[in-house]
């Protein structure tokens, strides 16, 4: 990498690490060829209903990076903290921004390859742009780099059809999440370990609420906390994006504990189909029972306001929560790269998955300018001390805040 100068980049993932990266290269240089590998094999991703906190970088990456100005967010007023009666016992007057993470994706296509969603207008291009491709269902299962920096890496893919075909790249960036396979072919020992607990998520149309629930939900954050139990809510972005008042809908995130293996664990993450998931158990898998006997226990654990929003929510989805974290970003001698969750896999109490996303892209594609520009080796050097320092901070921010939340008791427990 000291020598050569990236013209075509590969980035394996096509996902918002993926995305953020394609539209910082794309609009860095007009010289620049960008491709992504995402292994789905639909044209665009689907979502489950994800909220996401809109934090300061990813505020940022799109007032810098996106052609399509679209409102991006809810604005949320105030943090509240409920008592099981679903009273407020304290709350902080702190503004964040709420959004969702099918605006996001479909903003991003729009702005990498102009792909149609309804969610946008789609920007024109301009001359001092890079080119881009986004190749989905395709596996990138193989990485072979030469010892001179003067030839090409060679990427093994398997398509969708079960063929398999050869690509060239002089830059890999991995952007395949916290189950990187990139990453496991450098560094096998780096494995992804379960917390001990996961997340209930859904959504609920605002207008299907109580005026109680209303009060609470709307424009403010409210948290409850009670032993091995957090649930919190916030509105995001409704359908195709908007942000328009009562077109809103109500996001909810309730940790439960379930050690690993424990027969509670597999009954909760086998499907209608008997299949067993280990990290997500998808919209639309959870069986009837098991979504049944939880919302009966929604209503003897939870203030009433979040219970309403569980018994409410027709299609919810279960994710695992996990730890894990390279030890570095830059891999083949600045080569093969490693950015956002494949990096580093923070909890989601810390809110910070996507900015890292989002800030990991935006200072890589400054770093990777400047190796084109003559800086050299450098430039990725101080990339990566700058992103494994944060990595390694925020993911050990987030398991003490996880930890506190769902084994110690939290000062803010209702």
């Amino acid at each position: 990498m000291s020598q050569a100068k990236p013209k075509n980049i590969a980035i394996v993932g096509g996902s918002l690490g993926g995305l953020f990266m394609g539209v910082a290269l794309k609009r860095i240089r007009r010289d620049l060829n960008i491709r992504i590998f995402e292994r789905n094999p639909t044209q665009l991703l689907h979502d489950q209903g994800a909220g996401v906190v809109a934090g300061s970088d990813v505020q940022e990456f799109f007032k810098t990076f996106d052609r399509t100005q679209t409102p991006l967010a809810v604005k949320s007023y105030q943090r509240l903290y409920l008592d099981k009666k679903g009273d407020v016992i304290d709350r902080e007057d702190r503004e964040q921004r709420m959004t969702s993470w099918d605006l996001l994706y479909n903003l991003l296509r729009a702005n990498y390859d102009g792909i149609e969603s309804g969610y946008a207008n789609i920007p024109e291009p301009e001359d001092n742009e890079g080119t881009v491709s986004y190749d989905f269902g395709c596996t990138v299962t193989e990485i072979k780099a030469p010892k001179t920096t003067s030839e090409s890496i060679q990427l093994s893919v398997k398509h969708r059809s079960g063929e398999t075909s050869t690509a060239e790249a002089d830059l890999i960036i991995a952007a395949d999440g916290p189950s990187s396979s990139v990453r496991a072919m450098y560094l096998p020992e780096i494995k992804r370990t379960y917390a001990g607990y996961v997340a209930w998520r859904g959504t609920v149309p605002e207008t299907e609420v109580s005026q109680a629930a209303t009060d609470v939900f709307v424009e403010k954050f409210p948290f409850y906390h009670t032993e091995h139990i957090q649930i919190l809510a916030y509105a995001i972005p409704g359908k195709h994006g908007t942000i328009e008042p009562g077109k809103r809908l109500l996001n909810w995130v309730w940790y439960v504990n379930y050690p690993e293996d424990s027969p509670e664990h597999v009954d909760l993450m086998t499907d209608k189909k008997g299949k067993r998931h280990h990290i997500t158990l998808p919209a639309g898998g959870l069986r009837d029972e098991i979504w049944l006997r939880q919302k009966e226990y929604a209503k003897e654990v939870l203030p009433p306001q979040f219970a309403e929003l569980v018994e409410k929510t027709n299609v919810p989805f279960i994710q695992a929560i996990t730890d894990v974290i390279s030890p570095s970003a830059v891999l083949e001698g600045g080569r093969v790269l490693l950015i956002g969750d494949a990096l580093a896999g923070f909890r989601p109490h810390t809110a910070m998955s996507t900015s890292q996303a989002a800030m990991d892209a935006m200072k890589l594609s400054q770093a990777i300018k400047n190796v084109i520009e003559g800086q050299g080796y450098t430039a990725l050097q101080e990339w990566e001390e700058h992103v494994v320092k944060y990595a390694k901070s925020m993911q050990s921010h987030g398991v003490w805040i996880g930890n506190r939340s769902q084994f110690l008791k939290h000062p803010k427990s209702g």
